[in-house]
């Protein structure tokens, strides 16, 4: 028999410990083809307003993934090749060599990956039409793709697949020469735990775990202030600190648990907590990678939805009317009777503001006085444009910036106020309160100068008081709101066409909402099919150590059988451990996105607390699916050792 046909029934022998691996690296294969296939969609591309930087997006999210697909294959292959440990042994104890052994492994490893190469590429052609069409609905566009197959996609998913066998067939070679037989024919072999950890050295890591992911934790609550040094602490405390968990902290618990019981754990927890405080110190390094990385993609897919979520709320923050012109009563006139021609309903408002210059003083800083720009805006005339506003006392002014919270912590710009706004008038100071910040706009951002509003006698004292100084002007805005969202798409069409320039800065709310939309359902895109990558990944890791684990205790399930018990009373003990297994990652890596979306959570001025929750409910339910898989498999397992 040669090398080839041996290789080629060795496979057929261990589909059934290959499939789930098999079909993961198909998926990922498959979304990187999608990805690389859309990243060259010209007719896509040319749908999506000119701003969104389509390319780059779909270019770093290929990037991402070939990582993501090299950890995995990685990972799996190892797992793999330490099941086999004792048949590569056998073959080099009945005289074959090391030369022979490593080819045969690197034959076997080619053909499976071409196979899931072909079915990768298949499939991901098959199915990118579908994934275009998602993407279209998150980005509201709508139009129909051609079906095409995207040769460069093709090329450069051989490219990776190239890659991972490269990699792969090094860890093999690797494996084959650095291991003596002794090493091969005991890689399954349990640790003793007879000896019970160093008392003290071990209680002083597990309590330091501790405090590191508890520091880390309360980093995120201002991480904003020093952002870069703060998010490299933060990260590199909750990292140790998870490993240090993994590593001493559940032994330590385990071991405390195994000594109060004085060594009568029972069937149930012999046949739960016994194999874990087996392999939780070996298990380490993957536990560890499993939870950040689990962290990682909920925070990831949890701010992608927060962004597109918010998208309308966060844009009407900024642009609170739908059109505004400063000053160009032509245009604007010009503009409503277009709107009156086509028939389209719509509310026309006039607010006549002040812009002035000032100092708005910080009490918490004297030294800090810089004169700025000030938009001094009647509260009575917003009013009647349907703004949802207090008009405030005569004297007092309130301060609206969309953007405050962008700017620092909302809490600590909070304890400047009240503080005082001071105005130079003709070699005089004079001075008003200002009361308090509102994060939102009262005007269009493209408005100039600081938004204060006023009552409107206030506005026209500083009028009076400022005329004739520098900078000082009167400025008109003519607002237009457009009820029916069909309608004000057509109205901005009309607007786009005719009064945008580049000469000035101009916004209107139907296209800045467009724009954000297709840049956050594009990001939410990339994040939703990264997150499944990272999900099917790390659930199939823990997948194939779990096999390897139920086919290292298929003599203790024989065993209990002599000792009558049955299929049932086992499978309480392995559920148990399963359970912890699974959601003991998941839960400390959900912890940990929480407190990451909240150290994020400045860069959202919406609530992230429902897209977050809906974001970790959909993980979490995929994620038991391949925890409902494995007690599957060890079911089979305990039914074959007890037949």
């Amino acid at each position: 028999m040669t090398v080839f046909e041996l290789a080629l029934r060795s496979m057929r022998q261990n589909v059934k410990h290959y499939y789930l691996y098999f079909f993961a690296l198909i998926f990922s294969m498959s979304l990187y083809f999608v990805f690389t296939s859309l990243q060259h969609d010209q007719a896509v591309q040319n749908m999506t307003h000119p701003s969104v930087d389509f390319f780059a997006g779909f270019q770093i999210g290929g990037v991402i993934l070939i990582v993501i697909v090299g950890i995995f294959t990685i990972s799996a292959n190892g797992i793999f090749l330490r099941r086999r440990s004792r048949e590569i042994g056998l073959y080099q104890l009945i005289g074959l060599s090391k030369g022979w052994v490593a080819r045969y492994l690197m034959i076997e490893n080619i053909l499976l990956g071409l196979g899931a190469l072909l079915a990768a590429i298949i499939c991901g052609a098959l199915i990118s039409r579908l994934f275009v069409l998602f993407l279209l609905n998150l980005l509201g566009l709508e139009g129909i793709v051609d079906i095409s197959f995207s040769v460069p996609a093709a090329f450069k998913t051989l490219m990776v697949y190239l890659l991972i066998i490269v990699i792969t067939s090094i860890q093999m070679m690797l494996k084959v020469y650095r291991s003596t037989l002794l090493n091969l024919f005991q890689a399954d072999k349990r640790p003793d735990l007879t000896k019970p950890p160093k008392a003290v050295a071990s209680a002083i890591f597990a309590l330091l775990g501790l405090v590191l992911i508890g520091y880390g934790y309360e980093l995120s609550g201002h991480i904003n202030k020093q952002l870069f040094l703060n998010a490299l602490l933060m990260l590199g405390s909750i990292v140790a600190g998870t490993y240090l968990l993994f590593r001493v902290t559940i032994r330590w618990c385990f071991y405390r648990f195994r000594k109060r019981k004085d060594g009568h754990l029972g069937l149930t927890n012999s046949l739960s907590m016994a194999p874990l405080m087996h392999h939780t110190k070996a298990n380490a390094n993957s536990l560890t990678l499993i939870t950040l990385l689990s962290a990682m993609t909920i925070t990831m897919i949890s701010m992608a939805y927060s962004f597109y979520y918010s998208v309308e709320q966060e844009t009407r923050r900024d642009l609170p009317y739908d059109f505004m012109f400063e000053n160009e009563p032509q245009e604007a006139l010009s503009f409503k009777k277009e709107l009156e021609k086509e028939g389209i309903d719509v509310k026309h408002h006039v607010v006549e503001a002040v812009l002035t210059m000032g100092i708005i003083l910080d009490p918490n800083d004297e030294s800090r006085k810089f004169e700025e720009s000030l938009l001094w805006l009647p509260a009575e005339q917003l009013k009647q444009t349907g703004a949802d506003l207090n008009i405030p006392p005569d004297g007092e002014a309130i301060l609206y910036n969309a953007g405050a919270s962008l700017a620092g912590d909302l809490d600590e710009q909070s304890k400047r106020y009240p503080t005082e706004i001071e105005l130079e008038q003709h070699g005089q100071t004079v001075m008003y309160t200002l009361r308090t910040l509102m994060e939102r706009n009262i005007m269009n951002l493209n408005a100039p100068g600081t938004q204060l509003l006023v009552s409107e006698a206030t506005m026209d004292k500083i009028a009076e008081q400022m005329a004739g100084t520098p900078d000082y002007k009167k400025i008109r805005f003519e607002t237009y709101q457009v009820p029916d969202k069909e309608e004000l798409a057509i109205a901005s069409s009309l607007y786009n066409a005719k009064y945008v320039s580049d000469e000035r800065l101009t916004y209107d709310f139907y296209t800045q909402y467009k724009v954000v939309l297709q840049t956050t359902g594009l990001l939410i895109f990339i994040a939703a099919f990264l997150g499944l990558v990272f999900l099917i990944s790390t659930g199939s890791i823990l997948y194939f150590k779990q096999m390897t684990e139920a086919e290292q205790e298929k003599q203790s399930f024989k065993t209990l059988r002599q000792l009558g018990f049955d299929v049932d009373m086992i499978m309480k003990g392995i559920i148990r451990k399963q359970a912890i297994v699974f959601l003991l990652p998941l839960s400390i890596g959900m912890l940990h996105s929480i407190f990451a979306i909240e150290a994020a959570s400045f860069m959202i001025r919406s609530d992230t607390t429902f897209p977050a929750s809906i974001a970790m409910a959909i993980y979490t339910v995929i994620y038991l699916v391949f925890a409902l898989f494995t007690i599957g498999y060890y079911r089979n397992i305990v039914k074959k050792a007890m037949s």
